[in-house]
């Protein structure tokens, strides 16, 4: 029976469900010596003009490590996999016009690709294919269903020679995350020109990176609106990202102008700010969402979960309850060159059965060591140690370690338990009254 595609999405709850549910990893899949970081990465393009419009987003990937191959979308030689095994850890999709792919490419290849945790960049513009927005969908943005709309802003226009019809839009409304966009600021507007997409807001896998002005919205600059835009304002997003639940990383964009070297070098002026840059934010804005999207950062590993009874350093076979145990695990994070030792106060352990008995937040020691100390429930059966960590931007860390708990042995129990002291007392009191009754009974004329 052929695996099913976790990538297909119940529409009717606008709900992405990429990637099967976490597997749980006593340690992580990832070794010391191997690296996170996406390296073979295959680069489709309508055409090869790209590569030197383009050159400058390239050549940054070129420049930190990574082997680009350039190919036509319909070359028919295409092909993500041999013998069972992917050729490229990573995909760039700068053909938007493609209406179909060459060789063994398709919409379901490229679906179990991610699925298979491999990471993805979609570039669109006003050319778009039904194929390039068919993948979109599935990994859960909408573009706007009007093929001639552009994103239109009247009042966060990047200012130019020309009044134009303001479709080339200055946005600095940037998610708020370190881990994703990189802890330096991005001070210049980031310069937008291209179609617009949405995204559910009860669609947590999915994120606003770059987010339109509550001006905006999306219609054809060449003619008259005869009705209301579908997309305004806030609801328009024109960069966004998704970390599936196997960790792969998508990142979608309605703009291919966005990492062209015009774009990338320009100076920009915001309509309506006094502020004039000498290069706008795209650089450094496709810079930073590349080195997140393919795994440069924010990638955790979790190793070494151990835990054992206070006093003790062995690892049993089996708890009692009213055990005080110790429970510790270590967690580094991808620098982009190494591990380094992840700090944050917000990881927890469950001890689990059918529904979590104990919940604890991990002190750590700030060198990576995350431990907690606890007793066992009074509870017996088969319990787990688990470790689920999500948090926006990192990939999510999913851990468990089944061990079973036994209650006490016959011999085991207190010789005298203070609760049961009533029926001791009751039990020498019936004796007693007993061998008082007996001596009245036969000494009493």
């Amino acid at each position: 029976m052929d695996k099913p595609n976790p990538l297909k999405i119940i529409w009717a709850q606008k709900q992405i469900s990429i990637g099967l549910q976490p597997t749980f990893w006593p340690v992580s899949k990832l070794t010391e010596t191997e690296t996170p970081t996406d390296r073979r990465v295959l680069v489709l393009l309508d055409d090869f003009s790209l590569k030197s419009s383009h050159s400058i987003f390239f050549n940054s990937l070129k420049s930190r490590g990574f082997d680009l191959e350039f190919k036509l979308a319909d070359d028919p030689t295409l092909s993500l996999r041999r013998y069972g095994q992917y050729l490229y850890d990573a995909l760039i999709l700068f053909s938007p016009s493609t209406e179909r792919f060459g060789g063994s490419l398709d919409l379901t290849a490229v679906l179990d690709f991610v699925d298979s945790g491999h990471d993805l960049i979609i570039a669109v513009d006003a050319s778009a294919s039904d194929l390039i927005k068919n993948i979109a969908t599935e990994c859960g943005v909408d573009f706007d269903e009007d093929s001639s709309a552009m994103v239109i802003d009247h009042k966060s226009y990047a200012i130019s020679g020309t009044e134009g019809d303001h479709t080339l839009i200055a946005s600095d409304d940037f998610i708020q995350s370190d881990v994703i966009l990189g802890k330096t600021k991005i001070k210049a507007p980031v310069i937008f020109k291209g179609i617009a997409h949405s995204v559910n807001a009860a669609n947590n896998l999915v994120l606003k990176v770059l987010s339109a002005s509550p001006s905006a919205y999306s219609a054809n600059p060449t003619s008259e609106l005869s009705s209301p835009p579908l997309l305004t304002g806030s609801a328009i997003s024109l960069v966004s990202v998704v970390q599936a639940r196997n960790n792969a990383r998508i990142m979608i964009t309605g703009s291919l102008d966005l990492f062209s070297n015009r774009l990338l070098r320009t100076a920009v002026q915001k309509a309506g700010s006094p502020d004039k840059y000498e290069k706008s934010g795209n650089e450094q804005f496709v810079t930073e969402i590349s080195k997140w999207v393919f795994h440069e950062r924010g990638h955790l590993k979790a190793v070494n979960l151990k835990h054992h009874k206070v006093g003790e350093t062995d690892e049993p076979a089996i708890y009692r309850i009213k055990d005080d145990l110790k429970f510790s695990v270590e967690i580094y994070e991808w620098s982009g060159e190494s591990w380094e030792p992840y700090v944050a106060d917000d990881v927890q352990v469950q001890f689990y059965m059918m529904s979590p008995y104990v919940l604890k937040t991990l002190s750590t020691d700030g060198k990576g060591l995350y431990h907690a100390s606890f007793k066992v429930p009074d509870v017996y059966g088969v319990f787990q140690f688990k470790v689920d960590y999500l948090r926006l931007g990192y990939t999510s860390l999913s851990l468990s370690k089944q061990i079973p708990v036994r209650p006490f042995r016959h011999n085991e129990y207190e010789r005298f338990i203070t609760t049961a002291f009533p029926y001791y007392g009751a039990s020498f009191t019936t004796m007693a009254g007993f061998f008082i009754f007996s001596i009245l009974y036969l000494y009493n004329k």
